[in-house]
């Protein structure tokens, strides 16, 4: 037992200078990926309507939930399993469902505006087209950036996400001084996720994919090696996703588009912070945890030196909205948007749960209880949708939804600190 401890010490000791440096490579990336979108909002908010956003939003949110559909949860496993062979295997299964999935949404997204269903009516058939597309390329990145995570890559995947940003927020202003308005934005999305992924291969030289009409025996091989990851991984990430964009689609529906472009804004700038710095710290402290699994059977000290740096990074930040975002919204993006500023207050406390909670969620996977992390995201989609489908305003609606998200953050964390202690007992 001492040694133990004697080895538990040292082994942070040794990974804290480097923990740091990765997680600052990763966040070089993460700022322009980041940064660019935020810095060009208030441009696209003055040469666009609240309307425009909040249909970019929903198509946004169609590619974000099919995209997590497409890559079956099983670029993870990348991070697990380093042999070339292997992660060969993994892009030729990816490509595979990916393209799978960019075809049946694309043909539903048809058959959706023929049969005229209400929920694409209003999309134009420039973005329901391009909804295969943008499926397509959104999970190929994804994996891509998961093989550089695997390699501790961080420098190269940092360059190819600030092309893609830097390219989005350009091509997007571009095409809407051109004149071009709604489109422009999902336009200048498909751009940038194209260059981004161009990038991303010629930097990182990932492993060629064999793709056929059907999976061979060793893909399906693979598929049954990792089937945590699609049985139970997939529909808690799917779960997860809806609940992130499921607000937005029932306040469209319920209060109309307006509403909703002024939440997708509220969104979209809440998000910033556990995109920039929490999910760089997630890259370097997943490949972390799991080597201290390997080695000393938990990742407690990991977990814990991260969450206290997680909880102090968020505090100011969280104040600050908390105290000022009416204000500061209506200086940045003008005053038709103040009330999104008076969401982001509601907010806050949630923003400030989520920070923390979604770089250490990745406990689940090492730890292999995927199970209870899906029956957390089961409780969480039924208190989304019991909140925004009650008769009560939009205002009460989101504060209900950031009390309830809260809450539930809160036994999220307890149950991952347990998973870092390997203590979490499946039901």
């Amino acid at each position: 037992m001492p040694a133990h401890r004697i080895h538990s010490g040292v082994h942070m000791s040794i990974i804290r200078p480097d923990f740091w440096k990765n997680v600052m490579t990763v966040l070089t990336g993460a700022i322009g990926g980041q940064a660019l979108p935020l810095i060009t909002a208030p441009l696209l908010t003055r040469m666009c309507l609240p309307a425009d956003m909040g249909t970019f939003s929903v198509w946004m949110g169609v590619i974000t939930l099919a995209s997590i559909a497409a890559t079956l949860r099983i670029e993870a496993t990348m991070v697990l399993d380093h042999e070339e062979r292997q992660q060969r295997i993994c892009f030729g299964v990816i490509a595979y469902s990916a393209t799978i999935v960019a075809l049946a949404i694309s043909l539903a997204a048809i058959a959706g505006r023929a049969l005229d269903v209400p929920a694409v009516r209003d999309m134009s058939w420039f973005a329901l087209l391009t909804l295969g597309v943008g499926t397509w390329l959104t999970a190929y990145t994804q994996t891509t950036l998961s093989y550089a995570t695997s390699h501790k890559q961080f420098g190269n995947a940092a360059r190819a996400k600030l092309c893609a940003a830097g390219t989005i927020a350009v091509s997007q202003v571009t095409l809407l001084a051109i004149g071009l308005g709604g489109t422009a934005l999902v336009a200048g999305q498909l751009i940038g996720l194209t260059a981004g992924l161009g990038i991303a291969w010629i930097l990182l030289s990932p492993p060629r994919a064999r793709v056929g009409f059907r999976l061979d025996a060793n893909q399906r091989k693979y598929l049954d090696k990792h089937r945590a990851f699609w049985c139970f991984s997939l529909p808690s990430s799917l779960l997860n996703a809806l609940v992130g964009q499921l607000p937005l689609l029932l306040i469209g529906v319920k209060h109309g588009v307006m509403a909703a472009g002024l939440y997708a804004l509220t969104q979209r700038v809440l998000s910033a912070p556990a995109s920039l710095v929490a999910s760089s710290i997630l890259e370097v402290f997943k490949r972390q945890a799991v080597e201290d699994f390997r080695t000393i059977g938990n990742c407690r000290d990991v977990y814990r030196y991260t969450f206290k740096a997680l909880l102090l990074l968020a505090l100011a930040p969280s104040l600050l909205l908390l105290l000022f975002s009416p204000q500061l919204f209506s200086w940045v993006f003008g005053e038709a948007w103040r009330p999104a500023g008076e969401l982001a207050r509601l907010l806050t406390p949630l923003c400030f749960l989520n920070f923390i909670a979604s770089p250490l969620s990745y406990v689940f996977f090492i730890a292999g209880k995927q199970r209870i992390e899906l029956i957390w995201q089961v409780a969480l989609f039924v208190m989304t949708v019991f909140v925004f489908a009650a008769p009560i305003s939009l205002q009460e609606s989101v504060a209900g939804y950031g009390i309830g998200y809260s809450l539930l953050y809160l036994v999220y964390l307890y149950m991952s600190y347990l998973c870092s202690q390997n203590r979490l007992a499946i039901a």
